[in-house]
């Protein structure tokens, strides 16, 4: 809630730095997702280790967005903030500083905190700007995270261009989160806006869940898919996530509302959310891989280089986010959330679809992957208007806090996935571990399937479009932001959503 009353001249630095921390948080996401190759082969680890490099870190997002979200409300978003950058800091120079697997991965879970920042950032502008402002400065801060997914894209093809050492990505990622840290505390400091806990038993037992269907999964090609090991963590895993739900349901403010999980909108809503999760880092991962693969070796791939991948391939999708980000939110004015939402799994079924049969040459993986991310972009613009269509006022954050851990479960799913294909069916002979091409074809056909079935769901089972007509692109873009961060919508706009 704005304090104008209260105003100081520091909330001059609200924009700016809400712009940038949500700017680090989106180059953090990209930065090693060309380099996994570097690092797997610096460090002398399997495929299927290194990935947990990326897996850690979103799988540490699912669960501290909305802790550290929560947080901020209790103690206060300035101190909350100084934490955060300070262990993103502290994450970054360790993964500066090491060689060995274990302590990179616990440096990439530090970093995980970061994700942190976006729903603290529309808090700190709701604080310190005036309403006139608010909506304009929203969609800025929103528009950041295209931003910043293109810029760590740039970054890492730019310091790895020569071949060199990926230590330097995150040397830079030190630099930038130090600057970030000096923002913050340039802001003013305010009371804090709510009372209650922090449900961190649920977060350990949600953690402990993800962690224990996932290991698995990645390491099934290794271990077997029957042996003890696979099936005794599967098994576990149902068994802490019975024992999430149980607990969380008798929580008064839990992780996650089970009751949010028995309506079947919001049900759609966090299943359409996870499925665009593993879309998102799906097209990420294989198609980095697969542009890097050496032809003369493979007989598929284009042996392209760590820039090449970042600036050719995965670059345009990233930064086209500008444009399609707003674009996305003018469909939901027009043609409501549900339809927007449903456009979105078509888009991502037609450019995987497009990526499992037209490979072949640079520019039709360019398109395809453009088209995959277009559709997460138009995806993530519909999602927080259809959970605010479906549920009260009050209960906005706590609906979109969920969708957020059902979108980043979808990402470290989508990871797992991605892995365990491309570890399987290598050819033999080679000294360097390479699929063969059908490999690739499979990830991109099943997602394209699972996209196609997200839609049919979404598409059969949600209700009609209850939106006002009177409501403006502006105050749609100003739910989108509010919802996403996890924060609840003004009364009165969200009154306005709901009118018949």
């Amino acid at each position: 809630m704005y304090q104008g009353a209260h105003a100081s001249p520091a909330s001059r630095f609200a924009l700016p730095v809400a712009a940038y921390g949500v700017l680090l948080v989106s180059a953090l996401q990209t930065l090693v997702v060309p380099v996994v190759a570097n690092i797997q082969a610096d460090l002398g680890v399997s495929a299927t280790a290194v990935s947990w490099v990326v897996t850690a870190n979103l799988l540490a997002a699912a669960v501290l967005t909305p802790l550290i979200g929560r947080l901020g409300d209790l103690r206060g978003r300035r101190p909350v903030m100084l934490g955060v950058f300070t262990v993103v800091l502290i994450g970054s120079v360790l993964a500066a500083t090491t060689t060995d697997l274990t302590l990179l991965l616990l440096a990439r879970v530090l970093q995980a905190s970061s994700f942190g920042l976006f729903p603290l950032a529309i808090g700190v502008l709701r604080e310190e700007l005036p309403p006139s402002r608010l909506t304009g400065a929203m969609a800025l801060v929103s528009g950041m995270l295209a931003v910043g997914a293109g810029v760590g894209l740039v970054i890492t093809g730019l310091l790895m261009r020569s071949g060199g050492d990926y230590h330097q990505l995150f040397w830079l990622a030190t630099l930038l989160t130090a600057v970030g840290l000096a923002g913050a505390w340039m802001l003013p400091q305010r009371k804090a806006v709510a009372g209650g806990r922090i449900d961190w038993i649920g977060a350990v037992l949600l953690g402990a869940g993800l962690v224990l269907l996932l290991l698995p999964l990645q390491e099934g090609n290794t271990w077997g898919w029957a042996s003890p090991g696979v099936l005794g963590l599967l098994a576990g895993a149902v068994v802490v996530f019975t024992v999430f739900v149980l607990v969380e349901r008798r929580i008064a403010q839990p992780l996650v509302s089970m009751r949010m999980l028995t309506y079947r909108p919001i049900v759609l809503a966090n299943v359409a959310g996870l499925f665009l999760g593993v879309s998102m880092f799906g097209v990420f991962l294989s198609v980095s891989s697969f542009v890097q693969t050496p032809p003369a070796i493979a007989g598929y791939g284009f042996g392209a280089t760590v820039l090449t991948a970042s600036l050719v391939y995965l670059l345009p999708g990233t930064a086209g986010g500008v444009v399609t980000a707003p674009l996305g939110g003018r469909l939901v004015t027009r043609y409501g959330a549900k339809a927007t939402l449903v456009l979105s799994m078509l888009l991502a079924f037609a450019g995987f679809l497009m990526l499992a049969v037209l490979h072949s040459a640079p520019w039709q993986v360019v398109v395809g992957t453009f088209t995959v991310n277009t559709a997460v972009t138009f995806g993530y613009a519909a999602l927080p208007t259809l959970l605010i269509e479906h549920v009260g006022p009050s209960e906005t954050g706590i609906a979109n806090s969920v969708n957020s851990i059902a979108r980043s479960t979808g990402m470290t799913l989508g990871t797992a996935f991605v892995v365990t294909m491309l570890t399987r069916n290598l050819i033999p002979g080679l000294e360097r571990h390479v699929p063969h091409e059908s490999q690739f074809v499979i990830v991109f056909v099943v997602v394209a399937v699972s996209m196609f079935v997200a839609a049919v769901l979404v598409g059969w089972g949600l209700p009609r479009n209850r939106r006002a007509s009177g409501v403006t692109a502006a105050e749609v873009e100003a739910e989108d932001v509010l919802g996403a961060a996890g924060l609840d919508v003004p009364v009165e706009l969200a009154g306005r959503q709901r009118t018949s």
